[in-house]
């Protein structure tokens, strides 16, 4: 099977093979339940995605059968706990591109993930008047470690900005990426606009001058198929709990090279090879890096959903969403007025959302559109400054993801008129 790549999303030149959203939505036991009298319309899994059964039961098996700490004991539930936890590393690593299992290393969420770098490799190579790129549409989780770093260390934030058609503008690329810069982070998807970012191209471009690069791919690993490596990535950071697993579990990957430099950024047990009150050595990677004891259970069930995905395949769940966005972008524009943000081609950009009304608040939308069962997200998503840059105080985001249909939308449109009319527009 031969592939090509567009906007660093990887596909086949195979034609996709069409899910059964019905079977799907079978495994999902949380959408077979009624919302204030509606049947249960979720629309927000940019925020966190429900669970499939599989994902349920592995959290259940674990606790009822199997549970003891990791690593440390010489028993039989020790034995099987490990054995499920590394198991997990193992998928993990394949599901990212087939990378080396130790660059692998287990945090609460992309969250830690960030902060782990910005901490471990941002002090021991960020110093005063370096620099630490961003761009204008990051998450706060990809803003506040880079700030405080830069702020500690006494270095310069830099951002690249975004056209009005919601893509990065990398016209002055050369002149905001310069030889001090040490740090290129972006993301590969964005939570608000959806924009699939180039990500390979930027990060050419920062090695060519020294840099590192790290990517956010909080809201692509869900939705298509990621292979680090082809990104030019140097670090990546997800979240179990947007591609169908449990809440609690991320993955920061990282080459080798650079995590064996770093020092480590939590302490504790595990994490250490030997200790003495005068010498203390740290454990291999990527233990290093996973002081005291993980959220077992969840990483265990994390393996589930990461089956639960190769089993749907990636590049058939990225042409899923976008015949949905697609639908969604012709539904929405029945809608005068109605504005979408980001890239309005769908090749462009993933299947979340993000629109205003000229009158009615995002956060009425919300409140309206949930007293009829229909869950969206409304607010500036944790991205404020993009919120300035787009001259925007929230907005409503409607996301979807393997478990969504055309008729949710069409539920989602409906109501969106009916508003309109309670509202007297």
């Amino acid at each position: 099977m031969s592939s090509k790549t567009k906007n660093n999303i990887v596909s086949t030149i195979e034609p996709p093979v069409e899910l059964d959203v019905a079977a799907i939505r079978a495994d999902f036991p949380i959408l077979d339940q009624k919302i204030n009298g509606h049947t249960l319309v979720y629309l927000d899994s940019a925020a966190s995605s429900q669970k499939p059964r599989e994902v349920i039961n592995a959290l259940l098996e674990h606790y009822r059968h199997n549970h003891s700490n990791i690593h440390r004991g010489l028993h039989t539930l020790a034995e099987r706990s490990t054995e499920g936890y590394e198991k997990t590393r193992s998928h993990v690593a394949q599901f990212i591109g087939g990378v080396p299992t130790e660059e692998v290393i287990f945090t609460s969420g992309a969250t830690e993930s960030l902060n782990l770098l910005a901490y471990a490799w941002g002090d021991l190579n960020v110093h005063e008047g370096d620099e630490i790129v961003i761009t204008e549409m990051e998450h706060h989780a990809n803003i506040v470690p880079w700030f405080q770093l830069a702020q500690r260390r006494k270095a310069i934030l830099k951002t690249i900005p975004i056209t009005v058609c919601g893509h990065l503008d990398l016209s002055n690329l050369d002149t905001i990426i310069t030889p001090r810069t040490k740090i290129v982070a972006l993301c590969h998807m964005s939570n608000v606009l959806g924009t699939i970012n180039p990500v390979a191209e930027i990060a050419e471009a920062a090695h060519k001058k020294g840099a590192i690069v790290v990517v956010d791919a909080a809201q692509s690993a869900p939705h298509t198929t990621i292979d680090v490596r082809a990104l030019g990535a140097d670090f990546v950071a997800f979240s179990s709990h947007k591609m169908l697993g449990p809440t609690g579990v991320g993955v920061l990957w990282g080459r080798s090279e650079l995590l064996e430099e770093m020092p480590p950024f939590n302490t504790g047990g595990e994490m250490i090879r030997e200790v003495r009150f005068d010498k203390i050595t740290w454990n291999e990677l990527p233990h290093k890096f996973e002081a005291g004891t993980p959220n077992i259970a969840g990483v265990i069930a994390f393996d589930a959903a990461l089956s639960y995905l190769d089993k749907l395949g990636m590049y058939n769940i990225h042409h899923h969403e976008m015949e949905i966005t697609r639908y969604a972008f012709e539904r929405l524009s029945e809608l005068d007025g109605l504005e979408i943000q980001g890239p309005q081609v769908v090749e462009d950009r993933g299947g979340t959302i993000s629109f205003t009304d000229p009158v009615i608040h995002p956060h009425d939308i919300s409140t309206f559109l949930d007293s009829h069962g229909i869950a969206i997200r409304a607010g500036h998503h944790c991205a404020q400054p993009l919120m300035r840059v787009m001259g925007k105080v929230a907005t409503a985001r409607a996301s979807c993801y393997v478990y969504n249909d055309k008729s949710e939308i069409d539920a989602l449109v409906d109501c969106l008129k009916d508003m309109r009319k309670y509202f007297g527009v």
